[in-house]
């Protein structure tokens, strides 16, 4: 799959974003993310595994790799974007 594709699919950027201050578990990755399905959760976790974007740490808990913490960081000014046109918004 080709990467653009990934990060289209629904969440996919969403489980990226909610990763980058550190290791998250499964639950809490969840609720992070509502509603989102436990299925649709494994079923990105797992593309992005593949991906080596997200791995798994010693404790279980899913974590950014190298590569996907360059993408969070290649991110950030779209969120800074987002946030000034919704302060724009009234």
């Amino acid at each position: 799959m080709a990467a653009m594709d990934l990060l289209g699919r629904r969440w996919a950027l969403r489980i990226l974003w909610e990763l980058r201050d550190g290791p998250v578990g499964a639950r809490a990755l969840r609720d992070r993310c509502d509603g989102m399905s436990s299925s649709v959760l494994y079923d990105r976790l797992g593309e992005l595994s593949d991906a080596r974007l997200v791995e798994r740490d010693p404790a279980g808990d899913y974590r950014l790799t190298a590569q996907g913490a360059s993408l969070g960081r290649a991110v950030e000014p779209l969120d800074a974007w987002s946030r000034r046109w919704a302060r724009s918004l009234g």
